[in-house]
């Protein structure tokens, strides 16, 4: 269930870094599953997609499902990809919050002009086109550890050690963040509490004369009323007509 997003510049050593992380955890938990999820699983062409704004907002969308898919309480999923929109980043959070699941960020932090250095050493199919590299390196959005979807966040420089047990740590000895309170599954008081909720604001509907009201207004109240109630649910369904009427009272004053 834990998650670990590297980020980075292009040719920053993420994918090396991803390889050491999975294979200390595999040798430290060996009863934990590490799952990599990454640019190559995708079979991605760098320079294509990274090219096109629309392609490339195809592969995030599809990142961001196959880390969906494969969190669970037991498994380690990592990310290994440029992960530079901090935009990215927050949805990506946002999920392992509502999964509950810590997760960890890693800055892969280099001097872009290694990175290039780098870039040119690897095989020529590996390689980022000079106009894409420096294009990604303009649009990167460093990771701030004051923003809770960055957080924790550790910085690796091109010549530091991997800190796989600070990494460890912080997935394994931390607890996750609670859940936003409106993507929790509530705890229905009772197993009719749906349909009493409907009967209840369906029956006071027929019943309210307070003023003429169109079906549209009648219906937005409801649905208004359900939304809430939904999020704050009673244990006595007997309280739902009085609730409602006074919900109404107030609204259509």
């Amino acid at each position: 269930m834990p998650f670990v997003l590297f980020c980075g510049l292009p040719a920053s050593g993420k994918t090396l870094r991803v390889a050491e992380l999975k294979t200390y955890i595999i040798e430290k938990y060996p009863d934990r599953n590490v799952n990599v999820v990454s640019d190559h699983s995708l079979g991605v062409n760098r320079n294509k997609v990274y090219a096109e704004s629309r392609e490339e907002k195809q592969v995030r969308g599809t990142l961001k499902s196959a880390v969906q898919r494969l969190l669970n309480k037991d498994d380690v999923v990592i990310l290994d990809s440029l992960n530079y929109i901090k935009g990215f980043r927050y949805e990506l959070y946002c999920v392992t919050k509502s999964c509950q699941t810590p997760q960890c960020v890693v800055w892969c932090d280099i001097n872009p002009a290694l990175a290039a250095d780098w870039n040119t050493r690897r095989d020529s199919g590996e390689q980022y086109s000079s106009d894409i590299l420096s294009g990604l390196v303009m649009r990167f959005e460093e990771p701030k550890p004051n923003n809770r979807w960055d957080s924790p966040l550790i910085v690796v420089q091109s010549d530091d050690r991997l800190p796989c047990k600070e990494i460890c740590d912080a997935i394994f000895e931390r607890k996750a963040p609670p859940p936003n309170h409106s993507t929790q599954s509530q705890p229905l008081s009772s197993t009719n509490f749906l349909h009493e909720l409907d009967r209840v604001t369906q029956e006071t509907l027929a019943l309210q004369h307070t003023r003429p009201l169109t079906l549209s207004e009648l219906q937005r109240q409801k649905r208004q009323f359900i939304s809430y109630t939904k999020t704050h649910p009673v244990e006595d369904t007997s309280s739902l007509t009085s609730m409602f009427v006074q919900f109404l009272n107030s609204s259509l004053q």
